[in-house]
């Protein structure tokens, strides 16, 4: 089992700590922010999953890299792949009923 773990400043005056492990079962990951306590995504896990350093303030940055490297093919990986094609989804539908809105006015309106 490895574990790694960072301090992250987010909004709270304290910053939050980001636990990753990977073990034979997969790769986990934890934060102590409200939305982590609460069991849902966060934006610290996925930056730092992403490979980003921003905000972490713990003296180990550099082991974002490993932790980045244990994404691939994981749970984790999957679901956010499928979070991604479904916001392109979500994205392509907010448009069409925008189109089919503007459409309605204009029949509203007499203008089609």
């Amino acid at each position: 089992m490895e574990t790694i773990q960072f301090s992250v400043q987010g909004s709270a005056e304290v910053p939050y700590e980001v636990t990753f492990i990977r073990d034979e079962d997969g790769l986990f990951a934890a934060c102590t922010c409200s939305a982590g306590t609460m069991g849902a995504s966060c934006k610290h896990r996925i930056s730092i999953l992403e490979g980003h350093r921003t905000d972490i303030v713990s003296a180990n940055i550099e082991q974002v890299a490993t932790v980045a490297s244990w994404l691939p093919n994981s749970r984790i990986a999957a679901c956010i792949d499928e979070i991604t094609v479904a916001e392109h989804e979500f994205d392509r539908a907010k448009k069409q009923v925008s189109a089919a809105k503007k459409r309605l006015g204009a029949a509203m309106s007499g203008k089609q």
